[in-house]
């Protein structure tokens, strides 16, 4: 019971932000990949690239690929080429998403909030060291399956 324990609570997770993430869909009359890329490209700003996304939100690479293009649409997205490598294109958030990178802002709050209600300091220490191991553990799996 312990595998399906965890494996439920992360789904339980990922559905929790999932449901914070459609109030930012709604107000700003977004699809969830798009939301889920300005999020991303808001919260991990070295991670830059289309294939940063698919790769790291394990979405597929034709999803993003459309939803870069509407966001691009949307003028809350550009791209530049990469100075050193013409293959590769950089994605960055325009000024028009600033207030839709506010509302994500307020959902990451609301979710750690969440999240971690009742935890002590010391706890959130000790999950984000462990979590970070699991992190490590999941990259070599993934290297050993290759």
């Amino acid at each position: 019971m312990y595998a399906t324990d965890f494996l439920m609570n992360i789904r339980r997770i990922i559905k929790l932000h999932e449901s914070l993430l459609k109030e930012i869909c709604s107000q700003y009359h977004l699809t969830m990949i798009e939301a889920t890329i300005i999020s991303f490209l808001h919260n991990n700003p070295e991670k830059d690239t289309a294939g940063d996304i698919v790769e790291l939100r394990m979405l597929s690479k034709g999803n993003v690929s459309n939803a870069v293009e509407l966001l691009i649409q949307k003028s809350l997205l550009q791209r530049t080429p990469d100075a050193a490598d013409r293959r590769k294109v950089h994605l960055s958030l325009l000024p028009a998403a600033k207030p839709i990178t506010d509302a994500v802002d307020t959902i990451q709050k609301q979710f750690y909030e969440k999240l971690f209600t009742g935890f002590s300091e010391e706890e959130l220490t000790t999950f984000h060291i462990l979590n970070q191991r699991l992190m490590e553990n999941m990259k070599n799996a993934a290297k050993g399956d290759r």
